[in-house]
């Protein structure tokens, strides 16, 4: 899996409520942004459908669903994406939800597995019966998506050389120029710190989605990843 442009290594998170506010980020991002992530809030107001219709016109789209089901179920919803033309998929790290998107995946859909969410800290995963800290849990998933097939790892930004050494591409949430809030994020780091780290590319949403300029502030990212880049 290849991240050539920095455009395709920004990934805009459409976490918005309707289709008039995802065209706007669109229209206001394009050539700016590579990639588009559409998620469970606007998928629930259709953004499902827009999602087929950013990817027939030619852009990339991140259909971000975390499935987590039987095998069958996640089989059937990954041929589903697949047909719908989304070039990234999000399953949860669990080894039978992984293999089963895996062995269902159409040429030109890559099974991108989730390992813990950046919102979570130690505390939460102990609160939700976990006996173990994030690190140790994260690196487990990492070992388990790569041995069941996925084809990229989500992690938090400190998060990315681990996983960048599973031989698997990496996508990193959880990022922030140093002036914008981290909000309801946890594991958080520059755009420049996740790229140094190994991450591939970055998901952005509120910093851009929020700004008075979406344009402006898509270009601040982007250039945070020029940066990087010329660093490594």
């Amino acid at each position: 899996m290849k991240f050539a442009a920095a455009e395709d290594r920004l990934i805009l998170a459409l976490d918005v409520a309707d289709r008039a506010a995802a065209e706007r980020l669109v229209e206001a991002t394009d050539g700016i942004v590579g990639v588009y992530k559409v998620g469970l809030e606007f998928a629930m107001a259709g953004g499902i459908d827009f999602a087929g219709e950013l990817a027939r016109s030619g852009r990339a789209v991140f259909l971000d669903m975390k499935l987590l089901d039987i095998p069958n179920t996640v089989a059937g919803a990954t041929r589903t994406a697949g047909a719908l033309g989304v070039k990234y998929l999000t399953v949860h790290a669990y080894p039978q939800a992984v293999r089963a998107a895996a062995s269902a995946r159409p040429e030109g859909l890559a099974v991108v597995a989730v390992t813990v969410l950046t919102s979570l800290a130690d505390t939460d995963l102990t609160e939700a019966g976990y006996h173990t800290k994030v690190d140790a849990l994260v690196s487990e998933r990492i070992a388990a998506a790569a041995a069941s097939g996925a084809d990229a790892i989500v992690c938090a930004p400190f998060e990315a050389t681990e996983a960048k050494r599973s031989g698997l591409a990496v996508i990193t949430p959880g990022v922030r120029l140093a002036e914008d809030p981290s909000g309801d994020q946890k594991r958080v780091a520059t755009p420049q710190q996740a790229i140094l780290a190994g991450a591939d590319a970055i998901v952005v949403g509120r910093p851009i989605n929020a700004a008075p300029d979406p344009r402006e502030a898509a270009s601040r990212y982007r250039d945070a990843i020029v940066e990087a880049l010329g660093a490594l």
